[in-house]
């Protein structure tokens, strides 16, 4: 089990959405939070909404892409409120316009936030974690990357959410005998206002504040016409549901359980049945006989 009560949190992007979620409701359950957020005034804000509640938070501002100021976030976190036992790598960002339209900046800000933001935000507090002995390390992902033909338009976003899920679970295997967790939480459908709102907080380094393009999705190609969105402090509990009983994944809608069997049941079963038949047909490649290394001769 991993204990929230007395312990001190992190959460990026904890100034709205499902990061404002998260910090209100780790409070609530009796840690100390650190609402981090690239938008200063939107940390204050909740931290300050915790605390009017009766809970511990400070603010802090941090753009998740720079390691300076994840460092220096860390220094104001420690300082203020001890060593961090919580992580919760959450601050993303998005975009609803096709690869083939997106600029350069708009890849590398996508992939920067999302992915690299996460894995930044890791390694500034995982070797305080191993030194203490535990500690939890929860990443927001999204099930645009555990599935990522669930939704069009979102090519460097569903990369990015997969890496993170790839890297939770290949980092827990690091873990093991450290007692410090990992969970990948893939919302389905969160009402969190960042479709209509990231843009506006994009660093002048990835082009500036730009409009998020719409992209208008037909019922016949998107698996998700007909999803229920949640509110953050809905979807809050259950995140922490799982961070406490250790689980290496969290969703937040059972129905969607059928995507993932149409994908993965589906999609790559067959596909596991064409290389059955290609090895009966064919038969077995011989095994190289230097194993991983590959020796040619000329």
């Amino acid at each position: 089990m991993t204990e929230i009560k007395g312990k001190t949190a992190v959460v990026t992007g904890g100034g709205s959405g499902i990061g404002m979620g998260l910090a209100r409701e780790l409070a609530r359950q009796g840690a100390a939070v650190a609402v981090a957020d690239i938008n200063a005034d939107n940390a204050e804000k909740i931290a300050a909404s915790i605390r009017a509640a009766g809970g511990h938070a400070i603010a802090v501002t941090c753009d998740v892409c720079e390691r300076d100021a994840i460092k220096a976030m860390k220094q104001q976190v420690n300082a203020e409120l001890g060593p961090v036992q919580l992580l919760f790598a959450n601050a993303g960002a998005t975009s609803f316009t096709t690869l083939a339209d997106m600029s350069d900046d708009d890849v590398d800000w996508i992939i920067q936030v999302n992915l690299m933001g996460v894995m930044n935000s890791t390694r500034a507090f995982l070797p305080d974690m191993i030194a203490a002995g535990g500690g939890h390390i929860c990443a927001t992902a999204s099930m645009a990357g555990l599935l990522p033909g669930w939704i069009p338009a979102h090519v460097p976003y569903s990369a990015a959410k997969a890496g993170i899920i790839g890297m939770m679970m290949n980092l827990q295997l690091e873990l093991r005998e450290h007692h410090v967790f990992t969970t990948s939480y893939c919302p389905g459908a969160v009402a969190t206002g960042m479709k209509n709102n990231n843009g506006s907080y994009r660093p002048a380094r990835f082009g500036g504040p730009e409009q998020v393009v719409e992209v208008q999705f037909s019922t016949s190609d998107t698996t998700h016409s007909d999803l229920r969105f949640y509110r953050p402090a809905d979807i809050a509990p259950m995140v922490l549901n799982a961070v406490s009983n250790n689980r290496p994944f969290v969703f937040d809608h059972a129905d969607q359980r059928r995507f993932f069997r149409e994908t993965y049941a589906s999609i790559v079963e067959a596909c596991y049945d064409d290389i059955d038949a290609w090895e009966a047909e064919h038969g077995l490649p011989e095994a190289n006989p230097t194993g991983a290394a590959l020796i040619t001769q000329d």
